[in-house]
């Protein structure tokens, strides 16, 4: 909701560039729907990409189908109502996120630990979205090689369906790219930023 009632501010002859990390890539997605001529280029770090084909469950349901049940680790799945939720275990964390982060950011991580979802549930529910909004706003994905949340072959997979044309790489940077590999985070946004300004 802040990032719509941000958009809905934005003058008409400005455009944004949106960035959204993990779950963070359906939120993009919303505000391209609605707000398709205020972003310049929608960035997807290592983040969930829906199509325009079917509903934005769909990729979430091909990673589940995709992760095998140990590499879920010590995560615990609870039923809160028709939802499920999601809680993170230590484990998971520390070997499929931030692997490749520091030990004082993964103990910091473990800290801030709260239960979350992956939408399933409500995901299904939504309509598709239109070539006409969230297609038509150019997107740029940074894949992530050492991401073991989202696995390498998983984010070119989801390139591949959405159609994603404008690929960047950061070698060595697991699923937390802005704790692990900073720097050429910086530099592949700032690469990004200066193909759409």
């Amino acid at each position: 909701e802040p990032l719509l009632q941000l958009l809905a501010t934005i003058p008409p002859n400005e455009k944004v560039i949106l960035v959204g990390h993990s779950l963070g890539g359906l939120n993009i997605a919303l505000a391209m729907e609605k707000f398709p001529e205020r972003v310049e280029v929608a960035v997807f770090l290592t983040a969930v990409v829906p199509d325009i084909e079917r509903k934005p469950s769909y990729v979430l349901q091909k990673y589940n189908e995709s992760i095998p049940a140990p590499n879920w680790s010590d995560n615990e799945f609870l039923q809160s109502g028709n939802k499920t939720v999601v809680v993170f275990g230590p484990k998971f964390i520390s070997t499929k996120l931030y692997q490749g982060s520091s030990i004082q950011d993964i103990e910091l991580a473990k800290t801030l630990l709260r239960p979350g979802s992956l939408f399933i549930e409500d995901l299904s529910q939504q309509t598709i979205f239109s070539k006409e909004g969230y297609g038509s706003v150019p997107m740029a994905f940074i894949v992530c090689t050492e991401d073991l949340g989202i696995p390498l072959d998983f984010q070119l997979w989801m390139i591949q369906n959405a159609g994603v044309n404008d690929v960047v790489e950061i070698t060595g940077a697991d699923h937390m790219a802005m704790l692990s590999k900073p720097q050429e985070l910086c530099d592949s946004l700032q690469q990004i930023a200066a193909k759409y300004a």
